[in-house]
């Protein structure tokens, strides 16, 4: 696995866009209660669900995986010249 720049901050970028997509298709907001790795499995179940991010193979999948490819895809969906992909 690869390193990213600004991982740190394009991870912080997809779970916002990812929360409020999952909002948009009727999930209810997380709860203060929710821990981080919580909404990270939750967000990358619902892109696989719906075909937006190719799933891991199952014995690849953990947190670090999982929020890796959540900062692929995002990184694929920002535009060439976003601050963050710099």
């Amino acid at each position: 696995m690869s390193k990213i720049k600004n991982e740190k901050a394009l991870l912080k970028k997809a779970m916002q866009i990812g929360e409020a997509y999952a909002v948009k298709a009727g999930y209810h907001s997380f709860s203060a209660t929710d821990s981080a790795d919580q909404k990270v499995e939750c967000i990358y179940r619902l892109l696989v669900h719906d075909k937006l991010l190719t799933p891991l193979p199952q014995d690849q999948e953990n947190g670090v995986n999982m929020k890796h490819r959540l900062v692929k895809w995002i990184a694929g969906k920002l535009p060439k010249d976003h601050p963050l992909l710099q």
